[in-house]
């Protein structure tokens, strides 16, 4: 079993526990008491349940006790003062109270069973110039299709996602799909010094570099649309179909100041709470028409994929964008679609885009999602334009 809490995964079979992409060493007491408060969250865990199920029942004093369980709290990123994961209730025990998504070995297989046609990925790690290492991922066969990275991604929680799993699924079955976390999030480094659009757009090339390819497609979703924008002028014969889909080349500083400054502050306040509040704000206008389904998984995909601090540093790298003066020297085939009631980016945004870049094709799909799900007529719109253009 994987527990999901904040930005670790805590795997019971392989003893594991991680930090994005890195492994947390834990002694074997702290990693057994971890999994124990971990499993019975529901309650308040005595002292007598603690040394019953991890010491086996022998003689423990209260400060081996209570230096195992601050190796817990050290571990999983919190402290005596803040509890924010380990609460002590004096006189009863300890409880974990970090919000937990579980997801079963046997559920991947499941899953797996479920879409046969989704091929194994391989996740690689590359480094920036900068010496940031960046994650990223291979799968299925044909010529080469790189997607940008995104709002927020992790390369493996994504790979089975019902947000993500089915736009992969399509676009590996007929091409050797590349994906990979930016600076910040997911699998890649997220203690960084620089998190900016340039440093994104490095990312990208970093990615580009170690795979060796010399021709693809990009696709970028997003702000992936921008960073895609931008490496498209910079190396246009490395590009040979350009994908934007609800792409925008203004940062939502530059559109709408007083959202960005609600956006914010809601990350600030209530992104690494319990209380997924603030974070089903973004969900909600991300995928209006989403499932309940959906929503969690999304919910769920931002609190593992990245801090609260990073968070707000994404979007204000992303807020600040503007590629407007890029968008008349792009000379690759391109095409661009946008959902007609996107509640993310608006309509305008898409405009601009296909109106700005010489011959691009422009689509506007029948959604208010600003990210096109499975379940929705749009869906089959999408694909059949990108797979005949991705023919052309």
């Amino acid at each position: 079993m994987q527990f999901r809490f904040q930005h670790h995964v805590l795997d019971s079979d392989r003893r594991e526990l991680k930090r994005g992409g890195e492994l947390i060493a834990l002694e074997p007491q702290v990693f057994d008491l971890l999994i124990y408060l971990v499993q019975h969250r529901d309650r308040v865990v005595s002292k007598d349940d603690l040394i019953a199920s991890v010491w086996g029942g022998r003689i423990v004093s209260d400060s081996t006790l209570t230096s195992r369980i601050n190796a817990a709290r050290k571990a999983v990123g919190d402290s005596g003062d803040e509890q924010r994961v380990i609460r002590t209730t004096p006189k009863k025990g300890f409880r974990f109270v970090g919000e937990v998504t579980e997801l079963a070995h046997a559920g991947e297989a499941a899953a797996q069973q479920a879409a046969p046609d989704l091929p194994h990925q391989e996740v690689h790690f590359c480094t920036a110039a900068d010496g940031v290492r960046i994650a990223y991922a291979m799968a299925g066969q044909g010529e080469p299709l790189i997607k940008a990275a995104n709002w927020l991604n992790h390369l493996e929680y994504d790979w089975q996602s019902p947000i993500w799993s089915h736009l992969f699924r399509a676009l590996a079955a007929t091409h050797r799909l590349i994906r990979y976390d930016e600076r910040g999030n997911g699998l890649s480094d997220w203690d960084v010094a620089d998190i900016s659009f340039d440093a994104f757009v490095q990312d990208l090339e970093s990615v580009i570099e170690a795979t060796g390819l010399k021709r693809f497609a990009l696709l970028g979703i997003s702000q992936g649309a921008a960073v895609s924008i931008a490496y498209a002028v910079r190396y246009p014969e490395r590009v040979s179909h350009l994908i934007l889909l609800g792409g925008f080349a203004r940062g939502r500083h530059k559109r709408d100041p007083e959202q960005f400054d609600i956006m914010t502050s809601l990350i600030r306040q209530g992104w690494g709470r319990e209380n997924p509040a603030s974070r089903q704000f973004f969900s909600s206008l991300f995928m209006p028409d989403a499932s309940y389904e959906q929503w969690k998984s999304f919910n769920d995909l931002q609190r593992i994929t990245t801090s609260p601090e990073n968070a707000v540093r994404i979007m204000q790298a992303t807020g600040v964008v503007d590629v407007t003066g890029l968008l008349q020297q792009v000379k690759v085939p391109t095409l661009v679609l946008h959902g007609r009631n996107d509640a993310a980016i608006p309509f305008e945004e898409g405009r601009i885009l296909a109106a700005g870049i010489p011959g691009a094709r422009f689509v506007a799909l029948e959604s208010r999602n600003h990210l096109i799900l499975e379940n929705e007529p749009a869906w089959s719109r999408l694909l059949e334009e990108v797979t005949t253009f991705l023919k052309s």
